[in-house]
């Protein structure tokens, strides 16, 4: 069986053509037109003997096709049904890639990674389309059943997700991740690389999935906390977490903050994860 060369333009358009398939502005969908693209993600993911392979977005198949060379298992989730018939020739000679046609906010995750993934160390790899990227990742840190994302997404996002206290990109999404998992910021992808290109240039993260870091004792209150401090990033710690409601007694926040060894006019932006857990603790039981 033929298998094409799905990064070649010469072999994609008519591809598309034969399908009658037209690109869809509203579904983020640009597809890989350089192959040292999809093989360096799937490298990059750890996919091997002994791993499934959860891929969302598979678009004509390129990096599916790098991921079934590697794992046991792949499940690519694809929304656009436009793109099954498409998957369905492209995947041919890969009997162990299955595609789920679906929404992945809607899917049972947890039954996916038992149909498909059964003694399996379960994965995810994937180029998500820019619009999804923060609900995608946030849903596939906290379902606890992956153990490592890596994901082609736009480098601002892939930046804050990785960045350190104090930066301009450091937010509320980097204290998430950075609770869930180890960040590392891997390599950029030029927008040349894409047709049709976007209009940022993408790069690709790994996020290692972790414990939950064991200095945080309450985590609902500690994401409070974050919500609160970066939702008004510009005002002192003390002043956003006032006018968040975190105590009616301002004098009481500030006490509990100098137990925590802040700073009076510290902005939460500057707060390490570590940080936030120790001030949380201290507001515990005023709280």
């Amino acid at each position: 069986m033929v298998t094409l060369n799905l990064c070649d333009i010469n072999e994609i358009k008519p591809l598309l053509a034969r399908h009658g398939f037209h690109f869809s502005k509203s579904l983020g969908q640009n597809f890989l037109i350089e192959s040292w693209v999809p093989r360096d993600i799937a490298e990059a993911s750890g996919a091997g003997a002994g791993t499934g392979v959860l891929e969302i977005g598979p678009g004509i198949g390129p990096l599916t096709t790098e991921l079934a060379r590697r794992a046991d298992r792949v499940a690519a989730v694809e929304l656009d049904r436009d793109l099954l018939p498409i998957l369905a020739e492209t995947l041919a000679p890969f009997p162990n890639a299955a595609v789920i046609p679906g929404d992945v906010m809607k899917l049972d995750l947890a039954a996916l990674v038992s149909e498909h993934f059964g003694g399996l160390t379960p994965m995810v790899c994937a180029n998500l389309p820019y619009n999804i990227t923060t609900p995608v990742l946030t849903l596939l840190l906290e379902c606890g059943l992956f153990s490592a994302v890596t994901v082609m997404i736009q480098k601002e996002v892939a930046q804050r997700i990785c960045a350190a206290p104090g930066s301009k990109d450091y937010g509320a999404f980097t204290l998430l991740c950075q609770y869930y998992a180890k960040t590392e910021l891997l390599f950029d992808v030029p927008r040349e690389c894409f047709l049709p290109q976007p209009k940022v240039t993408s790069a690709v993260v790994r996020l290692t999935c972790q414990e939950p870091p064991a200095c945080v004792h309450d985590r609902a209150l500690f994401f409070r906390l974050v919500r609160a401090a970066f939702n008004l990033r510009r005002k002192t710690l003390l002043n956003a977490l006032s006018a968040a409601g975190l105590s009616p007694d301002k004098d009481a926040l500030a006490r509990a903050m100098a137990r925590a060894g802040l700073p009076a006019d510290v902005r939460g932006e500057r707060l390490s994860l570590e940080q936030f857990a120790r001030l949380a603790d201290e507001l515990k039981a005023p709280l």
